[in-house]
């Protein structure tokens, strides 16, 4: 089998062999790239660095794992979410700490992917990833409010024009993405018309060169290990939960499957390229992943490709008539995917009226943790912990003892059904009549199964306390993983009893 970068390659190359599939790549990097250049400039303000770190970043990122990624389409550049994680360590060591940071960051993702971390996505339920996208489509909103507050009045129409715009067309034609004609024309439109609007050149300066790499400049001692560590782990676990979550949301879009594990040690690949370029970090980013793929269509690594690749042509060839594009276009754009990304069907009446409230519940909790900390990961970790908790107190009351009494008086039949771990058999001790059953106690337990080693001792001390009247217990139907962990344990866990 070759290997993933040079099939990767492989697949490039297919891509430009299909006239129809190349169109749509290409327009979608080039509509992604736009609407990259206002975002990664405002993420460096976040972590304090010169725009044109962001910018970098941006690039280096989206090059790196259109190659060695494992989720074709994705888009990953400089983010929020990374920005806040380092804007600490920038502010009070500078910037050749920040880049050290990234490059360990890398390097710890690349270990956590080699190790499996992905293979932990399979515990975030439906109902967390449903708040999740509802927090990212919430997020993605309220990210254009403040380009929507004391501006010129011009800038209003102009974002319902770029609205309407992307509405509308769409249904005279789809061969050129509507994002970039709503562009295009509020750029001629402001542009020709002279009207005074806040443009992209208003949030900074663009590159006028492509990168060069090079090391950081910090001493290499262990002191300096020592204070970049934490906040490289906590960048590589963030970007992890990020790019994974977006990766499970892209595959959902696509009915395709991506590798998890290749795509967390392609994010430290990046991570690591992006440092040594002198760029700030970055993960995937969600709202310009749902461009490339909800709106343009986008299916292959040729679209992230391109969408680094055009960054920095369009920001050191033509950054004079980028720098003209106004905000607004780039706002009715964001506003168009905020909107497409909310799940709707979710909070329709009819579906919470069907959906159980621990559901329900934990889709909220998931939404207000992440807007209330503007940190998608931890909003993803306290709805899944929620979730765990609802389904352990669900399962913990599934459990029942029912009894049946030989009619001659002579043994005791107890039948117990449902799941038994440490929730669930913690309350199994007391459902056994230990001074009015007969001498022979029998309990079967084919309808259950064994978790842990709580429910061994929750067995030990029923078995115990008819010992201690000396009436008998007899353990029956206990499938084979049951009777490994019973057989293993039982006896040995005296302080449990």
């Amino acid at each position: 089998m070759l290997p993933s970068p040079v099939r990767s390659l492989k697949s490039l190359s297919t891509t430009v062999r299909s006239p129809k599939v190349l169109r749509t790549e290409v327009l979608a990097g080039l509509v992604v790239a736009l609407a990259l250049i206002p975002e990664a400039i405002s993420f460096s303000i976040i972590a304090g660095v010169d725009p044109r770190i962001g910018l970098f970043a941006s690039f280096t990122m989206a090059v790196t794992i259109s190659v060695v990624g494992g989720r074709p389409a994705m888009i990953s550049a400089a983010t929020g979410a990374v920005a806040l994680v380092i804007a600490p360590l920038n502010r009070e060591h500078g910037f050749g700490y920040l880049v050290a940071a990234v490059i360990l960051g890398g390097l710890f993702q690349i270990v956590l992917g080699a190790l499996g971390i992905a293979r932990l996505m399979r515990f975030v339920p439906r109902s967390v990833m449903v708040g999740f996208v509802n927090a990212l489509a919430i997020l993605i909103f309220m990210a254009q409010v403040p380009e929507m507050h004391d501006v010129p009045w011009a800038v209003y129409p102009l974002i319902a024009g770029g609205l309407a715009l992307m509405v509308f067309f769409p249904k005279l034609t789809r061969v050129v993405p509507a994002p970039l004609v709503s562009i295009a024309i509020l750029t001629a439109i402001t542009v020709g018309a002279a009207i005074a609007v806040p443009t992209v050149g208003d949030k900074g300066a663009l590159p006028s060169s492509l990168p060069v790499p090079g090391l950081p400049d910090v001493p290499f001692t262990l002191d300096t290990l020592t204070t970049i560590a934490p906040y490289a782990l906590a960048m590589a676990l963030v970007g992890l939960m990020e790019s994974l979550m977006t990766a499970k949301l892209v595959d959902e879009i696509t009915d395709t499957r991506s590798s998890k594990t290749r795509e967390s040690v392609g994010q430290g690949i990046a991570n690591v390229v992006t440092g040594f370029f002198g760029g700030m970090g970055g993960c995937a980013m969600i709202g310009q992943t749902m461009i490339n793929v909800r709106v343009s269509g986008a299916r292959t690594r040729l679209s992230t490709f391109l969408a680094g690749a055009f960054l920095m042509v369009l920001c050191i060839v033509f950054g004079p008539v980028v720098s003209d594009i106004p905000m607004a276009a780039l706002v009715a754009v964001m506003v168009m995917v905020s909107v497409g990304t909310f799940d709707w069907h979710s909070i329709a009446p009819g579906t919470l009226r069907r959906m159980p409230l621990g559901e329900t519940g934990v889709m909220v909790i998931t939404v207000a943790c992440v807007v209330a900390t503007h940190n998608l990961a931890i909003g993803v970790v306290v709805g899944t912990v929620t979730a765990m908790v609802v389904f352990a107190r669900r399962v913990a009351r599934v459990a029942q003892v029912t009894s049946v009494t030989d009619p001659e008086g002579g043994s005791v039949l107890y039948a117990v059904t449902g799941e038994l771990f440490f929730a669930s058999s913690n309350e199994l001790v007391t459902r056994f009549d230990y001074a009015g059953d007969p001498d022979r106690v029998v309990i079967d337990l084919s309808a259950t199964h064994i978790w842990d080693a709580s429910s061994v001792a929750a067995l030990d001390a029923i078995t115990a306390k008819y010992a201690q009247r000396g009436k008998t217990v007899e353990i029956i139907g206990l499938n084979q993983d049951s009777a490994h962990l019973h057989g293993t344990l039982s006896g040995e866990l005296a302080a449990g009893q």
